[in-house]
Parts: C-alpha cells; structure tokens; sequence
C-alpha cells in the first residue's frame, strides 16, 4: 500500500506525510533529543568522515556519543557497521531516527551525531530533533533527480541551519555558498578554511600532502596546532578542519582534538587503501566517490601522490541507476582526463539497464583531455561484471601504479532492480584478488 501511495503521491504531499510520521515518532519515543545534544553534519561530500572524526575527537575526550551515519550507527565502544542495502539510506526515516537517539539516551551518551542529507531535511525526517551543533561541508552537483535545480538543493541545506537559530554553526569558507549559511542566524558561528584566514575558527597551514597522509597546522583563535592524518588529500584536511571547529566549540582541549584525529588509521570505503602483503608493490583505494566533485578530489588525490613514484592511475568506475544522468559523461571525462588505464563497469543500476549507464559514462572518456589517444581494448575497457572489471585493473598494475575503484565504498550488496539487492563487495573483490596474486 505504501509504494503504491508513493508512486501517485506528489511529493509535496508525501513531505506533510512524513511530518505527521515525524511527529507521531517524537512522542512515541519521548522526544529524545531534548535528552542529549545533537551535532548534525550536512554538505554533499564529507557528511560520513566528519561525523567519525567527531566521534573519534568525543571518544578521545573521554565523552560519550552515539553516531547514526551511510556506513555505522555507534553507541559508545559499540560500532554496528551497515551491510545491507536498507542500512545505507544515510539519514534513516524518523522511527529509525528516534529509535536510535532514544538508544543513546538509554546508553548514557551525551551527544549524539547525525548525517544529515538535503532529502531528509525536504521530507521532515529530521523533523523533532534539536541540533545543537551543525557542520556544512559543501555543496556540488547531486541529486538533481530529486531537487531538479541546484537552488532546490541549496536551500533544503540551508532549511535546517535556518530552523536551528539556537544551534552553534560550522561552515567551510571555501565553499562558494558559504556566505548564504553565514548569515542565517546562529547561536555561534565557526569558519574553517585551508584559503581564507578566518576571524572566528580554523585555517590549515604547512600543508603537505602523502598518498596516503597528510599533515598541516590548524591555526585557531588562540594558537595552532600540527595536525599528523593518517588519511590523504585537501578534502581531508577540510574534514579535519570541520571536526576541530566542533571539538573547540566544545571546548575540547587542543590536544585532545589532535589526538582524537590523528587516531583516525581509515574510514571503511574512503580513501581507504587495501593491503595485504609485503610483497604488494602497488596499492589499491576503494572510495565511495559517485559524483563529479568527489571523483575530481579522489583523483587529484592520487595524482598528486604519484608524482613522486612515476606510478600509473588505473581508474575503475560506473555510475548509478535511477540518478542524475548528467554526470555520467562528464565522470568518465574526468577518468578520461586524469586515469593513465580506465575500466568502466556496473555500478548499482537499480530498474536502469545496466549496458546504457555504463555506455553513457565511458562516452566521456575522449573529452578528458590530450593525453592520451584513448583506445578500446588498448588502455581503456569496458567489462560489465564488476568483479571482473577490478580483477582486470589489478591484473594491469604494476610497481608503484595506484589502482582506484569508486562509486560503493564499503557497500556489501549491489542494488540490480528496484528492491533487489545481491551480496557484493569491492573490498572483499579486491583483498581476495591481491592475495592469490601476492600469495598472502
């Protein structure tokens, strides 16, 4: 009955649905979030690294938190990855929700932190909970087929920040709507920045950049401190920024914010780099990147990490079903542009033929520049079988190459029709495959 609904339903009028569904969940499970302070993280990328880094600067001042995110849902020391499709709807509907802060309350966690998605906040499932802090990280091309235009999309964002006047604000400063967050009403405002030296939070210096760290200087308003991540690239250093404005909002020690960071060794399916031999002479990332502006990061990521080995890019990529198809090409542009060897391949094509996605994402790949003379079958593939097409770019690398699989992350199925969903994980693909190759 309820997809039903769902399909002839407008989707204004699910939204006041949903409402009603928010606040009969509120008072079902005692308004919760009157019991424990709310930190919310919303932007386009970075939601699921920040909300950890918070937990981690949290857990290492000793304060307790719960943390609802894509990949995790944590009560204290206990972390319950998400291994089924159900589980990666980022910001769950409001049962879930209030379930789940109820849960934190129970647990005796102070805080509570929430991955906070533009979609959630237009359809009220966020309706009822207090934020008492809230981080913006960006805004770049997503989820057109439900906004329909980038401003739809801004101000679902600016919604919640504009329905929170009590709560204490986080906002990057070199994200080009900054200024927009900035100047709705906030109980205390916070910029972060590695350009722009704010008057109020934290700019990054001394930045050096690893292919697989970073280290930088968070200068603040009371001094600086030397940050050591053990995750690489500048859209790092800006969740690391994020997370340090939170930890100053609440008066964390310094140090204690340092520590909590730097404890940080991955973050399952970002950036997070698969090894299981000695022997391993090149390395392998997996990393949930599925839009342009998170694959562009990624890739100038490793590009600028192999400049001093001389190492090859070996990019594996797709595209999703039912979303914006307007990105497909200009991804594999960006392969095109960037990756020295591209295997294009299938990517969670839902009721959409899966042939046709990946047909329009590699129809990209010659507008990526000059560099190559790109030819099928000589430095670019198209293998539909995932599977097969990471064991063929692990097959192709060679000493010091970097092979980079995007677009699932940590994802343990595949969505192959609409509510279908097969058991399937690049990283369980990828360790199999280097250890028969490594004898691990």
């Amino acid at each position: 009955m309820k997809k039903y609904l769902s399909k002839i339903l407008s989707q204004e009028t699910k939204n006041k649905l949903h409402k009603v569904e928010a606040n009969l969940a509120v008072l079902k499970y005692g308004k919760p979030s009157r019991k424990i302070k709310v930190i919310g993280v919303t932007g386009t990328k970075g939601k699921t690294t920040v909300c950890n880094m918070i937990a981690s600067v949290l857990d290492a001042a000793g304060i307790k938190n719960a943390m609802e995110t894509t990949i995790n849902t944590k009560f204290g020391e206990k972390i319950i990855p998400h291994t089924t499709k159900d589980k990666w709807v980022t910001t769950p509907p409001s049962n879930v929700l209030q379930r789940f802060l109820k849960q934190a309350v129970i647990e005796g966690c102070e805080y509570a932190i929430i991955e906070t998605t533009s979609q959630a906040i237009d359809q009220n499932r966020i309706h009822g909970i207090n934020y008492d802090i809230l981080v913006y990280t960006n805004l770049s091309h997503e989820h057109m087929e439900y906004h329909k235009t980038k401003e739809n999309y801004l101000n679902a964002k600016l919604k919640v920040f504009k329905d929170h006047p009590q709560a204490i604000f986080i906002i990057n400063r070199d994200d080009a709507n900054w200024n927009k967050f900035y100047s709705v009403p906030g109980k205390e405002k916070f910029l972060y920045s590695v350009k722009n030296p704010p008057e109020h939070g934290a700019v990054a210096r001394k930045i050096l950049t690893a292919p697989d760290s970073s280290t930088f200087t968070a200068a603040y308003d009371n001094g600086q401190i030397t940050i050591n991540l053990n995750l690489p690239g500048i859209f790092n250093i800006l969740n690391a920024l994020a997370t340090f404005c939170v930890g100053v909002a609440l008066e964390i020690d310094p140090n204690i914010i340092k520590q909590g960071l730097e404890n940080i060794l991955s973050i399952a399916g970002r950036m997070e780099s698969v090894r299981v031999s000695q022997k391993q002479d090149f390395t392998v990332i997996v990393d949930y990147a599925h839009n342009p502006d998170s694959l562009k990061n990624v890739y100038e990521t490793i590009k600028d990490g192999l400049k001093k080995s001389g190492g090859r890019m070996i990019a594996v990529l797709g595209a999703t079903g039912r979303r914006d198809k307007t990105k497909r090409p200009i991804m594999g542009a960006l392969a095109g542009g960037y990756a020295d060897l591209v295997v294009f391949t299938d990517e969670d094509p839902y009721d959409e033929d899966p042939l046709t996605i990946m047909e329009e994402v590699a129809e990209g790949i010659h507008r990526g520049g000059n560099k190559h003379q790109w030819r099928l079958n000589r430095n670019y593939w198209k293998v539909i079988d995932r599977e097969q097409a990471i064991k063929k770019a692990i097959r192709e690398a060679k000493k010091d190459d970097v092979v980079i699989i995007t677009g699932k992350g940590a994802e343990e199925v595949m969505a192959v029709g609409l509510h279908e969903f097969v058991p399937f994980s690049d990283r369980k693909i990828v360790k199999k495959e280097l250890e028969q190759r490594f004898k691990a």
